[in-house]
């Protein structure tokens, strides 16, 4: 006789990786029976059946016929899986069952660290997360939003929620994009107690949206007593929010970077998106102008075309020049790139010690004037110097 699953979650078939598909019959009696398929059950089979039993414990079920599909799924996915079949079945259970932190992701981030590469990761695709780090992306973004289909926004909240406690990003920093507002608000009791670092807020329009968000985190940090800092990179998607790009950059002392998102933008001002980018031009350069006047990071849009390695390495100095220090990926292929594009040159490199090294001179001696040869150094030049030494990784 088959049995009729109330309640499922998740993905099943040959085509899945690191992903599983849970499905619960609650009954009367009889206990718990579990049925487990998986592609890895001879290494790990007994530790997924003591997963599920234990998880049956936490949430109080004790009689139901329980199917497992697993295709390499980590625990931190299991477990996300398995609380969503139960939550829908049982909508007034709202216990979380949380893993324990991955002691490597203790570590803590700073407002001003390089955040050259972000790379963005779909928060409903777990296959894409235990790897990430290893390309070594300035950030990864877990995402709630665009790359998330409306049905799956339960199940993204979930695995993004257990991948923050779980899974090993190698020193990158952890981002979240919430969904537009208000429902970004909801995303934000999933994230701000498991360990994130950035949350970037999109198709931001006003800075009451960037002091909304900025209230719910500090509301969600006192109650889980969250003691890190977390920041806020607004994202500007449409011509409202390029007009009001200065007063959404300054909204917040948690904002740490502002950047743009071209294809809403253009499909906002009703253009086309093109490699020359001249119409964008005005937009980018507003983004780099209100970012620096409210003393945060200018991060340039995705590169949207994986293919073109070219492509994107022209358009990174074309960010460069324009101001911006730092670019989206949406492939770990374009960190690497990304990376080259933004790094200071050998002249630049030589030209910036010289400079920091007569300004410290200058001090030694208690100089008002700092020269270098026949020109005068003013304090601009001196900090534009500082800033290339440390996009090089020197200080």
């Amino acid at each position: 006789m088959k049995t009729n699953y109330k309640s499922s979650a998740g993905k099943r078939g040959d085509n899945v990786r690191s992903d599983c598909y849970i499905g619960i019959a609650p009954k009367k009696r009889g206990g718990i029976k579990l049925e487990v398929k998986s592609k890895v059950a001879s290494m790990y089979g007994d530790s997924i059946k003591q997963q599920l039993y234990d998880m049956c414990a936490f949430f109080e079920i004790k009689n139901s016929d329980i199917l497992l599909e697993d295709n390499g799924a980590p625990p931190f996915v299991i477990a996300a899986r398995f609380e969503q079949a139960v939550k829908r079945l049982f909508p007034e259970n709202q216990k979380e069952f949380l893993l324990p932190i991955n002691k490597k992701n203790l570590y803590k981030t700073t407002k001003d660290r390089l955040r050259r590469s972000r790379l963005y990761l779909p928060g409903n695709e777990p296959k894409f997360f235990l790897n990430a780090g290893l390309h070594k992306p300035d950030g990864i973004i877990l995402d709630l939003e665009d790359s998330v289909a409306h049905s799956e926004k339960e199940a993204a909240r979930l695995i993004v929620r257990n991948a923050l406690r779980s899974v090993d990003f190698y020193g990158s920093e952890r981002m979240v994009r919430i969904n537009q507002l208000p429902m970004g608000l909801e995303d934000l009791k999933f994230i701000v107690p498991n360990n994130v670092h950035v949350i970037l807020i999109p198709k931001c329009e006003s800075a009451r949206q960037v002091v909304d968000v900025e209230e719910e985190v500090g509301r969600l940090k006192e109650i889980h007593k969250i003691k890190n800092e977390i920041y806020f990179m607004p994202i500007i998607e449409s011509g409202l929010g390029i007009i009001k790009a200065y007063e959404i950059a300054a909204a917040s002392k948690n904002n740490c970077a502002l950047t743009i998102g071209l294809e809403d933008y253009t499909a906002d001002i009703g253009t086309q998106r093109t490699l020359d980018g001249r119409e964008s031009f005005f937009a980018r350069s507003m983004i780099v102008n209100a970012a620096k006047a409210a003393g945060i990071q200018a991060i340039d849009t995705v590169f949207s075309d994986v293919s073109d390695m070219e492509g994107l390495r022209q358009s990174v100095l074309e960010a460069k020049s324009l101001g911006f220090e730092g670019k989206g990926c949406i492939h770990p292929r374009q960190v690497q790139v990304v990376h080259e594009g933004f790094a200071p040159t050998k002249d630049e490199i030589d030209k910036a010690m010289k400079i920091v090294a007569a300004f410290r001179e200058a001090e030694k001696q208690g100089l008002g004037v700092v020269s270098l040869g026949s020109k005068m150094i003013d304090a601009p030049i001196v900090k534009r110097a500082k800033k290339t030494l440390f996009l090089s990784g020197l200080k």
